[in-house]
């Protein structure tokens, strides 16, 4: 279905490399205005969305090679 969107593995690869970034500049920006433990928590978050994005990268990939 993301495929008939227009959305390519190499566009789920970049947001999952973004989320990265994302992440240790959101627990850079929040180290300094908030408790250490919620910053981490914070910057966690966003992490986690990482292995998600490159799992569907992975199967765009997959579904790119089939057609």
């Amino acid at each position: 279905m993301l495929g008939r969107w227009g959305i390519r593995s190499s566009h789920a690869y970049a947001a999952g490399f973004l989320a990265i970034g994302a992440t240790v500049v959101k627990w850079l920006l929040t180290l300094t205005h908030e408790p250490r433990e919620q910053a981490d928590r914070t910057g966690l978050f966003i992490g986690e969305w990482a292995p998600t994005l490159f799992a569907l990268g992975v199967a765009l990939k997959h579904e790119e090679e089939r057609r």
